[in-house]
């Protein structure tokens, strides 16, 4: 998964726990009784999730732990690069709002935001995907009305200037030649949506074309600005040791005025299956080896065949005893690395095995064991043993994530943007234990079998 993310701010330190200016010990302050709609409630272990909506359409989704230590405040935005108008040569522009979100606002001079973070003892990030654009603030439990104030103030009131955009125009050329041009594994990853897909806007990079990231204009990233940052096209995620009803009042406060868009686009893409076939490419780079990545049609995050999908990449190629990598690099040693994800995407997206070879071995030898793999999943159930370790597996990795008010803020928002809503999380954490030996069977036939894979290689220099 290239999953673009910037550390925006230089603050990583701690503060002390405590409570909000003006909360009294043990809650206090009741929940705002104007402005303010309460739209679902739902317990997560031993705590209780509760999701809000304003009168501007801002959604805020509250998950109090009176043991957390800290504060996760994120905004997360329904825009990613796939509302981005490839057409226009608009591609990237969703990621380029990571860096220009932390310029100066209508209110606050270059900068303020990460000086006035930093002197709380906050830390803050940003990360875009396909689907989303989302802002980070780890903060103290004391000093969440900083967090509250600062991001709604940039929601509406960023300051776009013309070398500002420039300059960032040009951090963002720089990330992409490091991250993509002189990147092995970035490029690879490139070319196989870009050749899966042919209609569905997965098939170009978060990150965007170098051609169009060059071509930014102040103009250009006012309008997307317009377009797309306003509060009934965000959801506010908070974890940690808040009390609802104070932190409701100050959401309140400081977004219920902001004006909702009323020309928010529609979202028109029609998922795209993909790929429907067979499609390769081969690149020549300064490698050892030759390079495998190999994408196969994947279900969307919310689908009802995803966790028997993560199942199978837990057993095909989820780790050290998986059988891709006991097959390549235990048995046979022909690989130094075997490594599947399986994109947490809106739409139906794709799942990527990446093997690096050893020298004298070629990736068609690869390609060759990860489909007869393939085939041995589709023609034979696994054993009760094998299934059991892979669910328990991901099970117990689900439950890490949720472990810290971070992890919280991050899957609950991730779920909410690209699963459908929260709730298609609080389901995920038990479907691993129901998957049986016929539903592993059905995904691998259903996504695997077919042929359809969308297969990249990169070949040393001078190979023959």
């Amino acid at each position: 998964m290239l999953l673009i993310g910037c550390a925006a701010a230089a603050g990583r330190r701690t503060g002390a726990a405590g409570r909000l200016p003006g909360m009294p010990a043990g809650g206090g302050g009741g929940v705002p009784s104007d402005g303010l709609k309460e739209i679902a409630r739902a317990p997560l272990g031993a705590l209780s999730l509760s999701e809000w909506r304003l009168d501007n359409g801002l959604e805020v989704i509250l998950l109090p732990d009176p043991h957390a230590t800290a504060v996760s405040y994120m905004t997360w935005f329904r825009v990613g690069s796939r509302n981005e108008d490839a057409a226009a040569g608009e591609t990237g522009l969703a990621h380029l709002f990571e860096h220009l979100m932390f310029m100066q606002t209508k209110n606050a001079p270059p900068n303020a935001f990460d000086t006035q973070m930093e002197a709380v003892g906050g830390s803050s990030n940003a990360m875009t995907y396909y689907d989303f654009t989302a802002y980070v603030d780890d903060v103290p439990p004391a000093e969440v009305a900083t967090a509250v104030r600062l991001e709604a103030d940039r929601m509406v009131n960023l300051d776009l200037r013309k070398n500002q955009v420039e300059t960032e125009r040009d951090v963002v050329a720089e990330e992409r030649l490091s991250s993509v041009e002189d990147n092995v594994d970035g490029m690879m990853d490139e070319l196989m949506y870009q050749q899966a897909f042919k209609k569905h806007p997965y098939r170009w990079p978060v990150i965007g074309l170098m051609k169009d990231i060059k071509a930014f204009t102040q103009e250009r990233a006012v309008a997307f600005y317009r377009k797309y940052y306003a509060p009934n096209n965000a959801v506010i995620v908070v974890a940690g040791r808040i009390d609802e009803g104070p932190v409701l009042r100050l959401i309140v406060d400081a977004y219920g005025g902001l004006a909702p868009s009323k020309k928010l686009p529609t979202t028109d893409v029609q998922p795209e299956r993909a790929p429907v076939s067979e499609v390769r490419a081969t690149i020549t780079r300064p490698v050892p080896a030759d390079r495998l990545m190999i994408g196969f049609p994947a279900p969307p995050l919310g689908s009802a065949d995803r966790a028997a999908y993560e199942v199978l990449n837990e057993v095909l190629a989820g780790g050290p005893s998986s059988r891709l990598n006991r097959a390549l690099v235990v048995d046979r040693t022909w690989a130094s690395s075997v490594h599947g994800d399986v994109a947490p995407t809106r739409d139906p997206g794709l799942y990527a095995v990446s093997i690096q070879m050893m020298k004298g071995h070629t990736a068609a030898e690869a390609e060759h064991l990860v489909m007869e793999a393939v085939d041995d999943l589709v023609a034979h159930p696994l054993g009760s043993a094998e299934l059991g370790r892979a669910a328990a597996r991901l099970e117990t990795a689900f439950w890490q994530q949720l472990a810290s008010s971070h992890g919280r803020a991050e899957t609950i928002g991730m779920f909410e943007i690209a699963a459908g809503g929260f709730q298609r999380l609080l389901e995920r954490g038990t479907e691993y234990a129901h998957v049986t030996p016929a539903d592993v069977q059905r995904v691998a036939a259903s996504y695997l079998a077919g042929g359809a894979r969308s297969v990249v290689v990169a070949r040393p220099e001078g190979a023959s």
